[in-house]
């Protein structure tokens, strides 16, 4: 059995739209590049029908990956959570007194994760250390590169202002 990709109902639709992306407009498209391509001529020496047969691969793998995604999903339910305690889906306001830095992060499955707009996978250091845990904790967070404490400066399901 596949292993089930965590999502948020946000993560999920995203994953949608861009699977139909995929197949309705760059599916299409690649297949159409490929046609216009091989009118050109002689296959063997024809670097057009080659980029296209490449972009063709690229776009159904994709496809693939997606879809693979979607058959196995775990959506998560908001609503059912405690908002208390710090799990999949929470917003969590945390303090680094070493940096004297507040952060806010979104704790979400791998697949959705991105680190450029505070969403971390439930799979990284930092989200391990933080989830089941309450507003007010502090936690050691483990990392390859190093050890640090951090305190849960607020937890919600609602986003959080820094």
């Amino acid at each position: 059995m596949a292993k089930s990709t965590i999502l948020t109902k946000e993560g999920y639709a995203k994953l949608v739209e861009e699977l139909r992306d995929f197949v309705d407009v760059r599916r299409p498209d690649a297949s159409e590049k490929i046609k216009i391509a091989r009118d050109y001529g002689d296959l063997s020496e024809n670097a057009e029908y080659d980029a296209a047969k490449e972009e063709q691969g690229r776009v159904e793998f994709r496809i693939k990956v997606l879809q693979e995604y979607l058959d196995n999903v775990e959506i998560i339910d908001i609503d059912s959570l405690h908002p208390e305690n710090v799990c999949i889906g929470s917003y969590v306001k945390v303090y680094d007194g070493e940096f004297d830095e507040l952060s806010v992060y979104r704790i979400v499955g791998e697949t959705e994760a991105d680190i450029n707009n505070n969403l971390i996978s439930n799979e990284s250091p930092i989200a391990k250390a933080l989830l089941n845990r309450k507003k007010g904790d502090k936690v050691t967070v483990a990392t390859p590169q190093s050890t640090f404490e951090i305190e849960i400066k607020d937890v919600s399901t609602e986003i959080i202002e820094a």
